[in-house]
């Protein structure tokens, strides 16, 4: 299919592995020229050269808790492209789980400054060049989190339920400079951020990781109906059309990628 998005420029945050990394590969078979954007180099000169297999791309370390790191960042892509045109933010983090009791100022910031504020940094950074271009996708995500609340994951939930509405309050800012906003949802994907999670499940309850993920979706995720993790290419499909041209009479929707997971409509 084609999704018209050919010669565009695409910054994907967090595009080192995961739901980033699918996006960025079915976005530069698309003819897209990808710069990856993400915190550590631990994967990214590894995304960077599958990707460079499928076309053009670059990549750029940025802490996007730091706004100096983020003019840095979209400076060089603009120096290298000289446009963006599509801005996908995948970065984030758990954050803290413990009980709402035991948890810290520190512990909200930390969530709130990573899935929150960075959204923000990157939507200031990149949206005027969109403008000046006259077209432009954004695509926040959020989590099934932002619509159905867990007490062990309060400031992730209230960081994306705030990446939700900011999407949605941008999406009615800029649709009139051809700049198109949404936002996408995901539940239990099979990435690095839950990983860690079920690492942690398993060496907290004497169990394997396989264990860890079978119970988990017994007693925290009871109506993810497909009861397996998500797939990051499942995700990304969305994203990318979101990303296209075929997307052009979406504007401020979130879409839900969460195999059944949220219960209520």
């Amino acid at each position: 299919m084609d999704l018209g998005i050919k010669g565009k420029i695409a910054v994907i945050t967090g595009g080192d592995s995961g739901m980033g990394r699918e996006t960025a590969k079915i976005l530069a078979q698309e003819g897209a020229k990808i710069a990856l954007l993400d915190k550590t180099t631990d994967n990214l000169q590894e995304t960077t050269r599958e990707i460079d297999t499928m076309g053009e791309v670059i990549s750029v370390q940025a802490d996007l808790r730091n706004l100096e790191d983020v003019k840095a960042a979209k400076q060089k892509i603009l120096d290298h492209y000289g446009a963006v045109h599509i801005l996908v933010n995948c970065a984030g983090i758990t954050g803290a789980t413990d009980p709402f009791l035991e948890l810290s100022d520190d512990d909200w910031y930390e969530t709130i400054e990573t899935d929150f504020m960075a959204a923000v940094r990157v939507c200031r950074a990149f949206i005027p060049c969109m403008q000046e271009a006259g077209w432009g996708r954004i695509v926040l995500i959020a989590s099934e989190d932002a619509l159905q609340p867990y007490t062990d994951e309060m400031p992730y939930c209230a960081a994306k339920a705030a990446v939700w509405n900011l999407a949605k309050n941008l999406s009615k800012a800029y649709a009139k400079d051809g700049v198109l906003v949404n936002s996408v949802s995901p539940a239990y994907v099979a990435t690095p951020m839950t990983d860690e999670m079920m690492q942690k499940r398993a060496k907290e309850k004497g169990m394997s990781f396989d264990e860890a993920i079978d119970t988990f979706l017994k007693e925290k995720r009871p109506h993810l109906e497909l009861q397996r993790r998500g797939k990051p290419e499942e995700v990304a499909a969305v994203i990318s059309f979101l990303c296209s041209e075929l997307s052009s009479f979406v504007v401020g929707a979130n879409y839900r990628v969460d195999g059944g997971s949220v219960a209520g409509l």
